[in-house]
């Protein structure tokens, strides 16, 4: 069993997705087209609905990094965290002894060698998305990584 998604236009608003996870929870999420977004919750007898929080474009972003996992990530899930057909996200810790280190991503030609992204970076408690090719990979880094396998087992190679 999954979560179930439902996706509905409302007409002049945005757009509204209801939630069903698979523990049992509803919820609802509405997109305006401003950006804004609205989270709204049932009643467990079903017979009510509440907004309990409304986020701006920029919270939005901020805070599903942090439910996906960008800013902080279990012990438990160590190795691959999501697939989608052939696109993986995996989180990599680089060692101390890695060839990467102290190295940028573009100096390293991470996407034009391996066809790989480095989609964030998380060094001393800070998280930098989406870095450019001028970051500076350092040891004990955690570098959120995405492509097909063989092209983040190549840049895996290179970090090594």
């Amino acid at each position: 069993m999954s979560i179930v998604v439902r996706e509905s236009d409302l007409v002049g608003i945005g757009k509204k997705y209801q939630v069903e996870t698979v523990a049992g929870d509803d919820m609802i999420v509405v997109i305006h087209d401003d950006g804004k977004r609205e989270l709204y919750r049932s009643e467990e007898d079903g017979s009510e609905t509440h907004c309990v929080m409304t986020l701006s474009d920029e919270e939005s972003r901020q805070l599903a990094g942090i439910i996906g996992g960008l800013s902080y990530k279990p012990k438990a899930l160590e190795t691959i965290e999501f697939a989608l057909d052939d696109l993986r996200i995996e989180w990599y810790k680089v060692g101390e002894t890695s060839d990467g280190a102290h190295k940028s991503i573009g100096e390293l030609g991470v996407r034009q060698y391996t066809g790989a992204s480095i989609i964030a970076a998380i060094q001393d408690n800070e998280t930098i998305i989406n870095p450019g090719p001028e970051h500076i990979i350092l040891p004990g880094s955690t570098l959120v990584v995405a492509g097909k396998i063989a092209n983040i087992k190549l840049l895996k190679e290179i970090l090594l």
